[in-house]
C-alpha cells in the first residue's frame, strides 16, 4: 500500500463494506472514513484502533505498514 488511505480503503473493500455500512457498524461517520481514504486527513489513533478492533486485525495491517521494509 502507498497510502494509509488506500490501506484502509482496501480492508473496507476486502470485508465487503461499503463506506455507509462501515459507518452504522462503527459509529463513525462516513465523512470521516471518505477522508481518511481520499488522504485529505488521517484518522486519529483512537479511529484506527477501533477500526482495528472492528476489522479484528493490527494496527500495522490496518495502514498497510509492511515490516520487511523497515531499514535499520
Amino acid at each position: 500500500m502507498s497510502t494509509y488511505g488506500e490501506a484502509l480503503k482496501y480492508q473496507r473493500e476486502i470485508n465487503n463494506y461499503s463506506q455507509c455500512q462501515l459507518a452504522k457498524l462503527t459509529g463513525i461517520s462516513q465523512e470521516n472514513i471518505s477522508r481518511w481514504e481520499a488522504g485529505t486527513v488521517y484518522p486519529n489513533i483512537d479511529f484506527c484502533v477501533k477500526l482495528a478492533d472492528f476489522y479484528q486485525i493490527s494496527l500495522d495491517e490496518l495502514v498497510g505498514r509492511d515490516h520487511g521494509r523497515i531499514n535499520k
